[in-house]
């Protein structure tokens, strides 16, 4: 079954070769996630913005009217491409489902911290000048930025933030695990723009991203202050 922002491309059907260079991004990023880094990746719907100014109600390309998620799911006809796939199986796969976003699951060889994208940069210079170990970090257009983090960090983040004595504070600071999942660049999230790297993946940080309680106490921290 093939996939086509159609639903709603009329979306800008004028713009083919813009749409297959995107697609070409799209498909080598796939094949870097799932041949370098050993991340299963999940086909996205799309979305679109309404309002004339890029940000009004958003339009999801599943076709469903009321989507609670629209431009920010899997497609539920859609299988996932396996960590290890080649470029060609990339390629062939993603044919199946031209336009879609690329998404990875959250809880198998990550789990996520999400806090705002400002305390996110303030909290990078921290660890980076204590030499701790980081893993890859993203940004939304909405201004978060998202830790990776080692699977399990989402169900013991309350129990590592009461060790730390961060348990009472008004944090901004999020857990992402099991049944998740993450818009991942080049693709954009829910119409309101592009993922994009703030710390991208590399060959050590990918497969081994930090537990989480080597930087929660950091994050915790920040969070607080950028609060007060």
């Amino acid at each position: 079954m093939g996939f086509t922002i159609g639903g709603i491309l009329d979306m800008r059907s004028g713009s083919r070769r813009r749409g297959r260079a995107s697609e070409s991004t799209a498909v080598t990023a796939v094949a870097e996630y799932t041949g370098l880094w050993g991340w299963d990746v999940a086909p996205g719907a799309r979305a679109k913005r309404t309002g004339g100014d890029g940000v009004g109600a958003a339009e999801c390309s599943c076709g469903t009217s009321d989507c609670p998620s629209p431009g920010a799911h899997p497609l539920n006809f859609a299988p996932e491409v396996r960590a290890g796939a080649t470029l060609q199986e990339v390629t062939a796969a993603w044919g199946e489902v031209p336009g879609a976003a690329v998404l990875l699951p959250v809880g198998r060889s990550f789990d996520v911290i999400e806090v705002a994208e400002p305390t996110g940069r303030h909290a990078l210079v921290r660890l980076e000048r204590m030499g701790l170990p980081l893993g890859p970090v993203a940004a939304t257009p909405h201004g978060r930025a998202l830790f990776f983090v080692a699977p399990g960090a989402a169900a013991e983040l309350p129990e590592l933030l009461y060790r730390m004595g961060w348990d009472d504070a008004e944090l901004d600071l999020h857990g992402l695990g099991p049944g998740r999942h993450i818009t991942a660049p080049p693709s954009d999230l829910a119409g309101l723009g592009p993922m994009r790297w703030l710390r991208p993946p590399t060959l050590d940080t990918a497969g081994r991203p930090p537990q989480a309680r080597v930087l929660v106490g950091t994050l915790a921290y920040v969070c607080h202050r950028s609060a007060g």
